[in-house]
């Protein structure tokens, strides 16, 4: 099957191929010998917290200090 690119790089998936790999809405993309490889990515909301403590620098201690501060009468 053919998809076109257009002039923003944008593919457009034909349905036929995005029905037998399932719905999702991220895709691993590699080049492999001069070919594009989609790989479907389903992500968990799990990894959505735990990426966005890693961009905010946050470790485990961090968490345990803000959550018995939290916890701490005022």
């Amino acid at each position: 099957m053919l998809a076109k690119m257009t002039s923003k790089n944008q593919l457009t998936l034909p349905k036929a191929l995005v029905l037998q790999v399932g719905a999702t809405d991220y895709f691993d993309v590699e080049a492999r010998n001069g070919q594009l490889v989609l790989t479907p990515v389903r992500i968990q909301r799990g990894d959505v917290v735990r990426a966005k403590l890693a961009e905010l620098n946050l470790n485990e201690a961090d968490i345990a200090d803000a959550v018995t501060w939290a916890r701490t009468p005022k």
